[in-house]
């Protein structure tokens, strides 16, 4: 069975791996690519996730303007300089800044939402619950999962990714982090709508 140099360099390319990482996962997916490249997407996250502990005190501020109606200001933060000034981390911030002006985020992460902000909500939608007549500790349940569906709806992190639903955007960065092999952290946005004030 023979693999090829393209598909060598191709999942090299994808995953951020070496040569070598990438002509053995084909070599142990029997020349299957898909194959390959899904075991070197997880081996990829899991060093993802090992670097996330690292300090991200690099990075840049992306801009973005949407039709002239709504304007978006972000903080992507890494290890380097270096990785703040290639193409790779600007896309990525610049794909997160219109993450932020399409699906309009409050938080960048869950540890970010306020406990006042976070009882309020639960107190309405329990409130909501129990007025259809449903059993308390039913309603603690429901409440539960609608809480998780709201806020993962506020939380850019938790968010679908506009470009690739299957994922979050966590699931995004992780990839870059793999790729681009230093921690990637949002330090912060501002989203400003015309007409809107918050």
């Amino acid at each position: 069975m023979g693999i090829s140099l393209e598909d060598i360099k191709k999942l090299k390319e994808l995953t951020g791996v070496g040569l070598t990482d990438a002509k053995t996962a084909l070599i142990e997916s029997d020349g299957n690519f898909d194959k390959a490249l899904e075991a070197m997407r997880k081996k990829g996250l899991t060093r993802a996730e090992k670097k996330s502990d690292r300090e991200a005190r690099e990075g840049i501020i992306e801009s973005y303007v949407h039709s002239g109606r709504i304007g978006v200001v972000l903080e992507l933060n890494c290890e380097t300089d270096f990785v703040a000034r290639l193409d790779d981390f600007k896309k990525l911030a610049h794909e997160l800044a219109m993450q932020v002006a399409a699906m309009s985020p409050r938080y960048v992460t869950s540890d970010d939402i306020p406990t006042s902000e976070y009882d309020r909500v639960k107190a309405e939608k329990l409130e909501a619950i129990k007025s259809e007549g449903k059993p308390a500790d039913m309603a603690e349940k429901i409440v539960e999962g609608q809480l998780k569906k709201y806020f993962a709806e506020q939380v850019l992190l938790s968010q679908a990714y506009i470009l690739d639903d299957s994922k979050t955007v966590q699931d995004h960065i992780k990839e870059a982090i793999a790729k681009l092999g230093e921690n990637i952290v949002v330090g912060q946005f501002k989203r400003i709508e015309l007409g809107v004030n918050e």
